[in-house]
């Protein structure tokens, strides 16, 4: 039994010209609400097809990653969902959405939420979808197409219970990281 976290493919979402912060929210609108536009590497078919249970976030990104992999989806749970940006009200300055997702997101590590969860609720999350995925592990091999920083979040929470990476959880579009079980449990004592 095993826990591979995935992340979804490539959006089929253009980041388009410089915008003022104030736009971001619309722009996250429509990343969220955005398919994959591209296959995944035989390397994350492989591993995908290992899964005996599979579980993504609700976002479409997600969930026709699946799709692309030509896997049926077992559950649904907003608990996978990615971690909102914080998006803050000015009309100025106008940068490009990488540079402001990159400073929201730096934002958002030091302590900003705004109206969005913080980063303490977004590790609470990460901590009770880690024991949801070890809770399902026990059916076999769990897969979760989910997203890169509550992948990353939970990849620590599996780590904090012991359970061994063979395999570390990555921003790359596709990328899988995979997780065993520990060897020697509590009741082992």
């Amino acid at each position: 039994m095993t826990i591979i976290l995935m992340r979804h493919g490539k959006p089929d979402h253009h980041s388009g010209g410089r915008l003022p912060a104030l736009a971001m929210a619309e722009w996250c609108e429509a990343y969220d609400m955005s398919l994959v536009a591209d296959m995944p590497p035989d390397r994350c078919r492989e591993v995908a097809a290992t899964a005996n249970y599979i579980v993504a976030s609700p976002l479409p990104r997600a969930r026709s990653s699946l799709e692309k992999l030509g896997l049926e989806l077992d559950a649904v749970d907003p608990l996978f969902s990615e971690v909102s940006l914080p998006i803050m009200r000015l009309g100025y300055p106008n940068l490009p959405p990488s540079l402001w997702l990159f400073a929201l997101r730096l934002m958002w590590l030091c302590g900003y939420a705004g109206s969005v969860e913080s980063y303490q609720q977004a590790e609470q999350r990460a901590e009770q979808a880690a024991a949801k995925l070890i809770a399902l592990s026990a059916r076999g091999n769990v897969l979760l197409a989910g997203h890169g920083i509550m992948n990353k979040l939970i990849a620590r929470q599996l780590r904090k219970q012991g359970w061994m990476a063979e395999k570390h959880a990555s921003s790359r579009y596709w990328s899988t990281a995979i997780y065993h079980p520990p060897i020697i449990t509590g009741d082992d004592k």
